[in-house]
Formats: structure tokens, sequence, C-alpha cells
């Protein structure tokens, strides 16, 4: 078997959706270590992993880093909008709850700053040549219009005077 082009994400999903579950987890465990935005991915699959007690995902894949929560234990949250600390260890998990959830302000944070991407991206455009392109455009656009209106509302009074 070939291996799938790195640009062909459909030969390489076929691939992995052609494995059974317990190798397809143990991939996932693989692929997910220590990628602090797939935590959460991680935890899960490293869960059922274990669960089906046929391979020790510790065997499979190196810990998670620290700083990535695990799992297991149910996080408290040490102050109202705050950030999640794993029950017992007192290290604070920045923007994830024990569980490996994302908490509130983390998401609300990162469709803020997405959003400010996207204005900005804008602003960008317009101090780009072709975003100068677009408002240069329809500034003249603009300034034809008005001149349109203004012949016409002469054209209007001249027709008043006779």
């Amino acid at each position: 078997m070939s291996e799938p082009n790195a640009g062909d994400p459909g030969a390489l999903a076929a691939r992995l959706a052609a494995l059974p579950d317990e190798q397809l987890l143990a991939v996932l465990v693989v692929a997910t270590a220590g990628r602090e935005e797939l935590a959460s991915l991680y935890e899960v699959a490293t869960r059922l992993l274990s669960e089906t007690g046929r391979a020790d995902p510790a065997v499979i894949a190196p810990p998670a880093p620290a700083g990535i929560p695990t799992g297991g234990e149910v996080g408290s949250v040490s102050q109202p909008g705050g950030i999640g600390t794993l029950a017992g260890s007192g290290t604070a998990t920045a923007g994830y709850t024990g569980a490996g959830m994302p908490t509130f302000d983390s998401v609300r944070d990162k469709v803020q700053r997405r959003i400010g991407t996207a204005f900005g991206h804008r602003e960008l455009d317009r101090n780009s040549a072709a975003g100068r392109g677009v408002e240069e455009q329809w500034e003249a656009r603009e300034q034809a219009a008005r001149e349109r209106l203004e012949q016409i509302r002469t054209s209007l009074h001249e027709g008043d005077r006779r």
C-alpha cells in the first residue's frame, strides 16, 4: 500500500476510516499528544483507548505535557471567569476546566480575537494596493454619481427658467 499524498486529505481519511477502532484511537493519541489546541481530543482518545482494555495508552504515546488537561478529575474554577485547575494538582490550566473542556472565557477570547483579525484584515486591505484600488473605484463611482445628479438638477432648473 502506498503512502497517501500529503495534499490529499481524502486518501488519508479513507485509510484512517479503514482502521479498527482501537488502532484509530491509538493514532489519535499519538497525533494529538503535546498539541495544546487538541488537548480535549487527546484526553477523550486516551480515555476511550484505556477503556478498551486492549492497549495501554501510556505505551502508545508519551504522556501529555504539563499544562494540558488529562482529565479524569473534575476541575474547580478558582475565580468567576477564571482558569480551571485540576483537583488536587494545584496547577492552573489556562483556558480549560479539569475535565479538559474549554472555559467560557477562553472561547469568548478566541472569538473576539478572530473578529478582531477579520476587522483588521479590512483595514489592511485598505492599506494594500488592491484595497486602495477598490476604495478608489468606489470613490470614483460616488463622484460620478454626484456629478450626474448635479447635471440632472441643472437641466431641471434650466427647464424652469424658460
